[in-house]
């Protein structure tokens, strides 16, 4: 008889259910977060499973890829559905999700998550590791200027060279506010230096990425919206159509139909937000500086005399991740008007 089985993933344990094709419990186990152990566990039990259910958590990539070469049959589910299909649940436990997931295993009510390749987690590794610092560094400028602003000492407009010479000016002769501005200047330039290495490094892998140079001939796509979109789409053909990109990362209206009643919202902001804000950056671009040669401008130019460019942003966002996903399947360059001859790649 067929058997499936949900793993409720830890960080030190995990909870582990398997259930037979009338969804019976036939065994249960906390094991190691490790796929090693997880796999000799598997090994153990003698029965191959149909399919194993892991929700899409930190641990659960790294879990899904030893599993999977292990030659398991393992499918990532997304969180959402996850949770969505445990509302109803009175009592949370890990034991309880972890039979919760082995019936939406025996059942197939849930939807596959792609799991990234080990390049793509390295890319995204990266970008999230400059945000961070980005964060930090103008978290530390505007405390500064706080600081600075209970006595009375306006810092006003600045450049990042010029922003150190200005904070010692206005503090010169105040040995408290010296001591202060001294220390967070030494972290400022830390943080400055680390933050010119992160982006020397996204540079330098956009420069050997064949698809990222590629994207780059897109307006307004630079080397973080393209490194973005790649390491996110990671595999073009996981995708049945690029119109299905756009509702993918979210930047598709929300629609509620019951009845006589019939409304759209707003934009349903699903998946990856880091990729949402890429797009919704290099719209503003196309939208707010000359582009010369293009035809999104002026699409997008029309859309916000209709809607207001709010909305044109949105949508010049949403068809941006079509454009985008059909350089990348069809590895060609961006073609600038419609009719015009494609590139060569």
């Amino acid at each position: 008889m067929k058997q499936y089985a949900g793993i409720d993933v830890s960080l030190e344990y995990s909870s582990v259910c398997v259930v037979d094709a009338d969804g019976r419990i036939v065994r249960e186990a906390k094991i190691l977060s490790e796929p090693d152990a997880l796999i000799a566990w598997f090994g153990a039990h003698g029965v191959a499973m149909e399919r194993i259910g892991l929700e899409a958590r930190p641990l659960s990539q790294w879990l899904y890829a030893g599993m999977v070469k292990a030659g398991l049959f393992v499918e990532l589910i997304e969180t959402r559905h996850v949770r969505a299909a445990f509302k109803t649940m009175p009592v949370k436990t890990d034991k309880k999700d972890a039979r919760g997931i082995a019936q939406l295993m025996r059942l197939g009510w849930f939807r596959p998550v792609h799991c990234k390749s080990l390049a793509a987690q390295e890319v995204r590794a990266l970008l999230t590791a400059r945000k961070l610092v980005q964060g930090k560094l103008h978290d530390i400028e505007m405390s500064i200027r706080g600081i600075l602003r209970g006595f009375g000492l306006k810092v006003g407009p600045t450049t990042r060279c010029t922003y150190a010479g200005r904070i010692r000016a206005l503090i010169a002769g105040h040995s408290t506010l010296e001591a202060i501005a001294t220390a967070l200047l030494k972290v400022r330039d830390a943080l400055v230096q680390e933050f010119a290495g992160f982006e020397r490094k996204l540079r330098a892998i956009a420069r050997q990425d064949d698809n990222a140079l590629r994207l780059m001939t897109t307006p307004g796509v630079g080397v973080l919206v393209a490194l973005t979109f790649v390491a996110a789409v990671d595999a073009p053909e996981r995708f049945r159509s690029s119109r299905a990109v756009g509702p993918h990362f979210g930047l598709t209206p929300k629609k509620y139909q019951s009845g006589e009643t019939d409304h759209s919202g707003r934009i349903s902001k699903v998946g990856d937000g880091s990729v949402r804000t890429a797009l919704y950056e290099a719209a503003h671009v196309i939208l707010t500086r000359p582009v010369k040669g293009s035809d999104l401008k002026g699409w997008a130019l029309a859309v916000a005399r209709r809607a207001g460019p709010k909305k044109a942003r949105v949508a010049l966002a949403r068809k941006l991740a079509v454009v985008l996903h059909c350089m990348l399947r069809d590895r060609t360059s961006f073609i600038a008007h419609k009719g015009a001859p494609t590139p060569a790649a």
